[in-house]
């Protein structure tokens, strides 16, 4: 089937899409070069197909996400792919959608912004199959990335994203919670997240932070405007292409998640949960992403006896090692420790209320923090007295 890739209300590329495999089989007439996705390269007047197909399947359920397979077999599809054309690909992080040619369709009287949307993928996703057959797939859940269970809903006007935990402990909620209480200590931009008890279990809630004004474009399709050089490390590939587009704040703005992911212990900053912000209009570039997206942190896959603080901890996505990655950071000139006084006690009482973390675990979460903000303060006066960056754990 044939539709227009479109931007907000500009078509941008016609395209035609596998209806069995939701694949993009054939390009057609490009309208609008300069709106064609961050990262998908062109040679002239075509698009690459395979970077536009890459691009278009990203923008699907990941096959890791919790629960999927059960929700696939309810909704009687193959796999994630088929769901996207089922709501024209519409998101709540950007402004991108299929008009099927010949339609009349318009982005005002679609887009999930503006109107309601379908729970029931959501709802199947969690676990809660409508009692029906006739599924409503017109939802922006289809169009949802990460791993863990997640659904957006819609309250008091707003657009809100529900997460929940994983595994015995459900642990991911309160990191959530953490990263945005250290954030808004050290006042760094980030996205607030509340916790609320659904069926008994621990889920994260926060308000959508992309408007119908704006995007939200991830550090995996910004590294792709450029070849990356064979000697060029990835964060300076980062930056580069950063430069290039003219994302002003980038180095800062890495520095200082780069900051908070070492203080949380992050092992899952990979290149789709930061990025930078754009005028969906005019195409400006606006800097910097708020943080967001901080649950796989403290610990939260290791076993309580497991939790060491001046281990080796793995990170991503610039160097495998906290203890490396943190001498990217470029200035910590804005970092305020007194800021962070008393952060172990908040995170405490965030613990508090969880049923599946013991006293034992909440302690050793805590003290873990407090030895982590005390291991930074460390580098950074080596860093200040020496001028290098060489941290021992």
């Amino acid at each position: 089937m044939r539709y227009a890739l479109t931007h907000k209300t500009i078509p941008v590329l016609q395209i035609e899409l596998d209806e069995a495999t939701g694949a993009i089989v054939g390009l057609g007439e490009l309208y609008a070069l300069e709106r064609l996705p961050i990262g998908v390269r062109h040679s002239g007047n075509t698009a690459d197909r395979q970077a536009l197909n890459a691009w278009w399947t990203g923008r699907s359920i990941p096959a890791s996400r919790s629960g999927l397979r059960e929700a696939l077999e309810t909704l009687l599809m193959s796999s994630p792919q088929m769901l996207l054309s089922k709501c024209y690909g519409l998101s709540l992080s950007d402004q991108y959608w299929i008009c099927p040619v010949g339609s009349g369709l318009l982005w005002e009287d679609i887009n999930f912004f503006d109107h309601p949307f379908s729970d029931d993928v959501g709802n199947i996703l969690f676990g809660e199959a409508p009692n029906k057959g006739d599924f409503n797939l017109m939802s922006p859940d289809n169009t949802s990335d990460g791993w863990l269970k997640k659904k957006w809903i819609i309250a008091d006007g707003k657009r809100l994203l529900v997460k929940g935990g994983s595994g015995a402990i459900r642990q991911e909620p309160y990191n959530e919670v953490l990263a945005s209480r250290i954030c808004l200590r050290l006042d760094i931009p980030h996205v607030s997240y509340t916790l609320s008890n659904i069926d008994k279990y621990p889920h994260s809630i926060c308000e959508d932070f992309v408007t119908k004004e704006t995007e939200l474009i991830s550090a995996g399709h910004i590294i792709q405007t450029q070849k990356k050089p064979s000697h060029v490390s990835y964060y300076h590939h980062y930056l580069n292409c950063c430069e290039t587009l003219g994302i002003i704040g980038a180095a800062g703005a890495l520095d200082r998640m780069l900051t908070l992911d070492f203080i949380t212990v992050n092992e899952d900053r990979h290149f789709n949960n930061f990025g930078a912000m754009r005028n969906a209009n005019t195409l400006e570039w606006n800097g910097a992403a708020p943080i967001f997206d901080c649950g796989t942190s403290m610990w939260c896959n290791e076993p309580t006896t497991m939790i060491h603080p001046m281990a080796k901890q793995p990170s991503k996505p610039f160097k495998n090692d906290h203890a490396e990655q943190i001498k990217l950071v470029s200035s910590f000139e804005w970092l305020d420790f007194s800021a962070l006084s008393g952060i172990e006690d908040e995170f405490y009482e965030i613990l508090s209320g969880s049923a599946f973390i013991d006293e034992a675990r909440r302690d050793s979460l805590c003290y873990g923090l407090r030895k982590r903000v005390e291991m930074l303060s460390d580098f950074v006066r080596a860093v200040g007295d020496n001028g290098q960056t060489r941290l021992t754990v």
